[in-house]
């Protein structure tokens, strides 16, 4: 490659939008990267053309973090479970393209008003019947 082409790549490279970064940090001990990843997954189909990374990363002590740009939308010790993949689906969508459809998880939406939720990290309700809350007998600390 010449140092020409080289130079349009890197210009067309500065022109084009930085796209969101989505990171999801799961625990090793309790063999959650399958889940970690069947999310990433899903997202990287559902938003291909708007995510510009879904990253997997290592933890410890039971975490589930999930993160846009550096921004906590989901914590599975602060929520009580795990997300559902139409919470997630829907609170990112809800940050990165709010005019996004998503098709059968907008399904309960009313009078066509769009899908709202809180931002569960926040959100201390506990939900009795999900027993993910269960902590990992290898990370319990």
């Amino acid at each position: 490659m010449s140092s020409t082409q080289s130079t349009q790549t890197v210009e067309q490279d500065a022109a084009k939008p930085r796209l969101p970064r989505v990171s999801i940090e799961y625990c090793v001990q309790c063999r959650w990267v399958l889940r970690a990843g069947w999310m990433a997954q899903e997202l990287l189909i559902t938003f291909s053309t708007l995510l510009g990374e879904v990253a997997l990363i290592p933890g410890s002590n039971a975490v589930f973090k999930v993160h846009v740009d550096g921004e906590l939308i989901w914590d599975r010790k602060q929520a009580g479970k795990f997300p559902e993949l139409k919470e997630l689906k829907t609170l990112l969508r809800n940050k990165i393209a709010p005019d996004m459809e998503l098709g059968h998880s907008d399904a309960n939406k009313k009078d066509g008003a769009k899908a709202t939720t809180t931002n569960t990290a926040n959100n201390n309700d506990n939900n009795s019947d999900n027993k993910t809350t269960e902590e990992c007998k290898d990370c319990a600390s």
